[in-house]
């Protein structure tokens, strides 16, 4: 295989070239042995389609899903790790994973383990992920850690794809009031206005409202865009920083109605993850620190992470995660309490996980059978009293015309 790199040498000065080896790693080894120090390295394919990995490429979680149970079914019928991924690398349609397969067949081939090869992708395979495919190679139960892995990726997926679509619908007719009020207040309302003023008839306190908010949009429309725009982009750098990211976290959860779905969304992913690894045999402080990396929200994650420690010093995971009352249940914290006392904590966490999807789904649904009657209310009353508004001082004007 081909790489481009790019080195420093022994005095400091900056090399570039190509060098031929069977693997990235072999690659860096023999440029190191040359007294280079390496830079960067990319192989052929890399130095290639670096423009479409950017923008256009990527792999999504059912594409790992797929992949999860085509390995699990090609090491069932006892092939070989290296072939398994060889053959999937070849015929994957998603090109990018087929990139990333190949790099891991190197690295298999090298002597690397399946996880080890695995832990040098984490934009596609997840710390979670990667944490049981080690546990299922220490247990020799690869494949059925590939398919426990497909089924709860799949699991996450479809629960966390309804909680995003319920919000679509929502979001789009939001947008599509705030165009149409724009497009009314900007284009409409300053011709009729004008009809109504030049008619020198007494224009009611309602109309004027109207009239006023016409006129600064049109003045001034321009300035709240730039505003919304710079507004947009502060957002966007503040979701950038672990400060800003724990702050939305917190405001998304505090919201009504929305702030109940995300977190029974979390919830659900939390028992989830922590029962998958449970029962696979992850002990349970480092299941605890996987599922903080992998939960999705700041606000769990810390409550996690402590926990974590809470557990390392002696408490039950229970005891660890009664204080955090607004996030966590209280009904949740009895029945860990429960599941270690029994010695079933592994059985009441996959009961927890049923319960919470349900949950989510039922959330979801509630949400839905809500906001479409109420948007569709705001936006007929906001439509309508902007016509009357301007309308009915026309029509007075046409009558007494007549």
């Amino acid at each position: 295989m081909l790489f481009t790199y790019k080195v420093i040498d022994s005095e400091g000065v900056d090399k570039q070239g190509e060098i031929d080896a069977p693997n990235r790693d072999m690659a860096i080894s023999a440029l190191q042995r040359r007294g280079f120090v390496v830079i960067s390295i990319k192989d052929e394919a890399e130095v290639k389609s670096l423009f479409s990995i950017s923008f256009f490429e990527r792999v999504s979680v059912r594409d790992v899903v797929i992949l999860s149970r085509q390995i699990s079914t090609l090491f069932e019928a006892q092939v070989s790790a290296l072939k398994a991924f060889t053959m999937l690398a070849s015929n994957t349609e998603n090109k990018l994973l087929g990139r990333k397969l190949n790099q891991i067949c190197d690295d298999l081939q090298a002597g690397v383990s399946i996880s080890g090869a695995l832990g040098k992708h984490q934009d596609v395979f997840s710390n979670f992920y990667i944490n049981m495919v080690k546990v299922g190679e220490e247990t020799g139960k690869l494949n059925q850690t590939f398919l426990h892995l497909a089924e709860y990726l799949d699991r996450q997926y479809s629960l966390t794809s309804k909680a995003r679509n319920a919000l679509i619908y929502p979001v789009f007719v939001v947008l599509t009031f705030f165009v149409v009020m724009s497009l009314m207040f900007v284009v409409v309302i300053p011709k009729l206005s004008a009809i109504i003023l030049d008619s020198g008839q007494e224009v009611p306190f309602y109309t004027k409202i109207i009239i006023a908010l016409s006129n600064f949009f049109v003045n001034y429309g321009f300035f709240v865009l730039i505003f919304l725009v710079l507004l947009g982009i502060w957002v966007w750098r503040l979701s950038s920083t672990d400060k800003g990211k724990a702050y939305l976290d917190k405001m998304r959860l505090s919201m009504p109605a929305i702030g109940n779905l995300y977190k029974k969304l979390y919830l659900s992913r939390m028992t989830d993850n922590m029962e998958t690894m449970l029962s696979s045999g992850v002990p349970i402080v480092r299941a605890i620190d996987i599922t903080a990396d992998v939960v999705g929200s700041r606000v769990y994650r810390e409550l996690l992470t402590e926990a974590s420690d809470g557990v390392r010093s002696g408490l039950t995971l229970s005891v660890a995660l009664e204080k955090h009352t607004e996030e966590i249940p209280r009904i949740m914290v009895q029945m860990l309490m429960v599941g270690e006392e029994t010695g079933s904590l592994s059985s009441i966490l996959k009961t927890m996980t049923v319960f919470y999807r349900r949950e989510v789904d039922d959330a979801v649904d509630t949400l839905v059978g809500l906001i479409e009657p109420v948007m569709i209310v705001v936006l007929g009353l906001g439509v309508g009293v902007l016509l009357v508004s301007v309308l009915m001082p026309i029509y007075n004007l046409a009558g007494g015309i007549s």
